[in-house]
């Protein structure tokens, strides 16, 4: 290519892609969210009936688009079997082992195995093995943070299930009978 063709494409470029710095501050204007980071130790401990989270993003920080829960629990602890009719949720599992049940298939989760349980598909998992299990749990859309803070707010000891399955209802998220 000659040098004068050089200038004119280059000058051609420059001026065709200078207006992409702008469109993506214009766009970041109008979004609610800012970037954050969040550190290993750091977000908002929440003991969900034995599940013990940490919020590591909520709709807050994602202007409603989603939310992002570190759990780290025992084997042994379980979440029955439920339904969401607002937010899709994937586990994806850091460490330890997470049994899964999402529609009519059970598998086991290891370090790096993730699983998409989808709104209105029946779903469930309990930690197996015999170590902790460390899960990040993304739920699309924002939101039910605020029924695991409301949940973490029930008095120790066992829970009252009518009362989480009321609360749950708020949101939703109702429990699956043996008629289910």
């Amino acid at each position: 290519m000659k040098r004068k063709e050089f200038l004119k494409t280059s000058a051609f470029a420059a001026i065709a892609f200078s207006n992409i710095p702008n469109q993506t501050k214009s766009h970041l204007r109008n979004d609610k969210t800012v970037p954050k980071i969040v550190r290993k130790e750091e977000g908002t401990k929440v003991n969900v009936i034995g599940d013990q989270q940490t919020f590591k993003l909520t709709g807050k920080d994602t202007a409603g688009q989603f939310t992002l829960i570190e759990e780290v629990n025992a084997p042994g602890t379980m979440i029955p079997p439920h339904v969401h009719t607002k937010e899709d949720e994937i586990f994806k599992v850091l460490e330890g082992k997470l049994e899964v049940t999402v529609g009519n298939s059970t598998t086991i989760l290891e370090a790096g195995d993730l699983a998409y349980a989808p709104k209105n598909i029946p779903h469930s998992w309990r930690v197996v093995g015999d170590t902790n299990c460390k899960t990040i749990l993304s739920a699309f859309p924002a939101g039910i943070e605020r029924m695991f803070a409301e949940l973490g707010e029930l008095p120790p000891g066992k829970p009252d299930f009518a009362k989480v399955a009321e609360i749950c209802k708020n949101y939703g998220i109702r429990f699956l009978t043996p008629e289910d």
